[in-house]
Parts: structure tokens; sequence; C-alpha cells
């Protein structure tokens, strides 16, 4: 009876007693949640395009980001900044086309996923070499900074990160299923061999999906980097991501939100009525855990595709 009233009854009458508090976790939820989802989103457009999991995603993320301040560092205005950070992923996807993904075409999808691996630690160590390793604050004008509502504390940034992934999200399901490159990157995703023999241009489509990412990338990358600062540590987000793929599903932009938002709330309600009981850092595992049991029960996430193989 104890631990029924500690689990259940307790924090109910904490969150009865204190609903604007209540509400103040659950923003603080959203916003970590939209945060992770603007990670994941990258890592669903590659799967889409090719069907491998894209460990370099991350570091693509610390990429754009240690790009982008090391030009304001320079002294280059931060809309200049945006536009060659832009154009540097656009490049930068032009050079994994040509020098990392046409070279394995048609190799098992296992083969591209150790090539994501090898472009994670070469991305890094090119970034810090080009702009050093120091940690680095990153200013586009952006206010980190809090304001009352109806008695409720929000801030800023966050609700800047949640309305910027809430735009990516309409802009890129109308990209995948309204237009006909998001056709043909579907087409790719399905079987490269069946998409070059009617005539879809592979090394195009990788370009383009790659270029996408890598600006999705860029918006990450200052939402994460001006709310705790330009590090390499960034690139370690990834491994957040991984589970809101799992809960969302790795083919779904829709569900890259849902399951970023389930993550993010869950962690801030979990650390902060039920950490107590644990001894608190449950912030550190929920999403492992909540991951863990999706795949025993529903591996293809809320919104993927249930694979079916005939044989």
């Amino acid at each position: 009876m104890e631990l029924l009233y500690a689990v259940f009854v307790g924090p109910l009458r904490d969150i009865l007693g204190h609903p604007r508090f209540f509400v103040e976790v659950l923003s603080g939820g959203v916003a970590a949640g939209l945060m992770y989802s603007l990670v994941a989103l990258g890592f669903v457009l590659i799967f889409k395009a090719s069907g491998v999991f894209n460990f370099a995603q991350g570091v693509m993320v610390l990429f754009a980001a240690l790009t982008l301040v090391g030009l304001m560092e320079r002294g280059v205005p931060v809309v200049l900044a945006l536009v060659f950070t832009a154009a540097v992923m656009v490049a930068l996807a032009f050079a994994i086309e040509r020098l990392v993904l046409r070279p394995l075409v048609n190799q098992e999808r296992i083969v591209l996923f150790m090539a994501t691996i090898g472009l994670t630690f070469f991305l890094e160590g090119f970034g810090e070499m080009l702009w050093g390793s120091n940690v680095k604050r990153l200013d586009v004008g952006i206010p980190d900074e809090s304001f009352t509502v109806a008695g409720v504390l929000l801030n800023t940034l966050e609700l800047t990160a949640a309305l910027t992934a809430a735009a990516l999200v309409a802009v890129l399901a109308v990209f995948f299923h309204g237009t006909r490159v998001g056709r043909a990157l579907r087409a790719v995703a399905d079987d490269h061999e069946a998409a070059l023999s009617i005539g879809i241009p592979l090394k195009t489509i990788w370009v383009i999906v790659w270029s996408v990412a890598g600006i999705v990338g860029i918006v990450a990358g200052i939402m994460w980097g001006a709310k705790s600062g330009v590090q390499f540590s960034l690139s370690l987000i990834a491994l957040k991501a991984l589970p809101v793929l799992i809960l969302g599903g790795f083919t779904s932009v829709p569900g890259a939100i849902v399951g970023g938002l389930i993550i993010g709330v869950g962690e801030k309600v979990g650390e902060v009525y039920w950490g107590p009981l644990v001894g608190g850092a449950i912030e550190n595992w929920f999403a492992y855990v909540l991951a863990l049991v999706f795949l025993l029960f529903r591996p293809q996430g809320l919104f993927g595709e249930r694979i079916i193989e005939r044989v």
C-alpha cells in the first residue's frame, strides 16, 4: 500500500495541488522532446532515401554548428553565415555521394552503415582541425530568457525550437508525400536496382536527401548550440535520438516528432515526480528503457511500416 501511494497517489496529489508547476514541467518536456526530434528528422530523411541508419547525423549537426559559429567569430554577419553554412552542407552532401555512397551502390546495408561510422570520425576530426576544440557560444539573436504567461514560466528559445520543429515537419511531410522527388526517395529506399531500372537518378536523389538532412542539421545545431554551447559532446545527441526513432518509426517524419515528445515529456515528468523514489537520474535511462519495451512489443514503432518478407 505504501508503494502504491508513493508511485501513484503522491505524484497525482502533487499534480492536482500545483497545476501551474505541472504545466511548466510539461512545457519543458515538450521543448526537450522537440529538440530531440530535430536531430531525429535528419536520421529519418537518410533512412527513407537509402534504408540505412546514418550514424553520422549527430556529427553533421555538430559540423554545421561549428561552421556557423566559426564564420560568425570571424566577423561574418549572421544571415551570410547561415547562407555560407548551408552551402557548406550542400557541398558536403555532394562529396559524400561522390566519395562514399556511389562506390557502395547495391552493397549490403551494413556496409553503408559502417561507412557512416567512418564518416562520423572523419567529420569530427575535420571540424576540430578547422575550428578548434574549445566550447563556443552561439548567438543568432534568439534570446534564452524566460517569461510568464498566466502564471506559467516559459522560455523563448524553447518556444522558438518548438515552432521551428513544427514548421519543418509540415514542409518535409509535403515534400515526401506531395512531390515527385519525395516519391522517388521512397522508391530508392525500397530497392536501389529497381529505382535505377525505371530511370530514377540515384546519385541525384542521394545528393538531395543528404543536402536536406544537412539543412535540418543546421537548424538542430542552432537550437542545441544556442542552448548549451557548441561543443564536441553535441555529436552524442545522436544516441538520444535513437530511442526517438524506435518509438516513432525509422521511416516516419511525424513519428520523429511524436517519439521526441513522448520521450521529452516522459523524462521530465519522471524525473520530477518519480525521481526522488529511485534516487534521481531518470532522465539518463528513461528513453532507452522505453525504447526496449517498444522493441519487444512493437519493433516498427508507432508510425513505422511493418515489414513482411515472404520466403
